[in-house]
């Protein structure tokens, strides 16, 4: 499977661990930056950057996932959430890495890594990795309806208010 990869500064140790790790699983590893250590960069064009890599390739038939870092992994998953098609997760434990896939059918996931030991974080990972969304009637039906708001600001049949 190919996974994207990003983060900032605080997760960069974490990042090149992960790499390594799915890479020795066998994983194609796209690395979306940074590539070397700036406390002062900027998270969101990374992560978009994985997460428009993870949505390019479904769309054309590539099995792909994503992961991105950051201190907290708030703004990190906010970032990858302003990509259609993207369902970024914030990950914090096994059941929530477990549930983003279930329930979700996340296509990213966001950790924090001044929040978790990498060894957690890498545990994490595989757990959402390896976990296949199941495609019950209702996660289904939610995941369409914020497709459809996505691409139209509406979900039929339901009220949405607009801004």
């Amino acid at each position: 499977m190919r996974i994207h990869v990003a983060t900032d500064h605080a997760g960069l140790e974490f990042s090149q661990r992960l790499q390594q790790h799915l890479s020795e699983q066998g994983h194609e590893v796209i690395d979306h930056g940074p590539e070397s250590y700036d406390a002062l960069d900027d998270y969101p064009s990374f992560c978009i950057n994985a997460a428009v890599g993870v949505a390019r390739d479904e769309r054309d038939g590539v099995e792909a996932l994503g992961v991105v870092f950051g201190g907290s992994g708030n703004g990190e998953q906010i970032s990858a959430n302003k990509v259609e098609g993207i369902r970024a997760a914030l990950v914090w434990n096994e059941s929530t890495a477990t549930l983003a896939r279930e329930h979700n059918n996340a296509n990213v996931i966001s950790i924090g890594a001044r929040q978790h030991e990498v060894e957690d974080a890498i545990r994490f990972i595989d757990l959402f990795i390896s976990t296949p969304f199941p495609g019950d009637e209702r996660h289904v039906r939610r995941i369409a309806q914020l497709r459809e708001y996505e691409r139209t600001g509406a979900i039929a049949g339901k009220q949405v208010d607009s801004l």
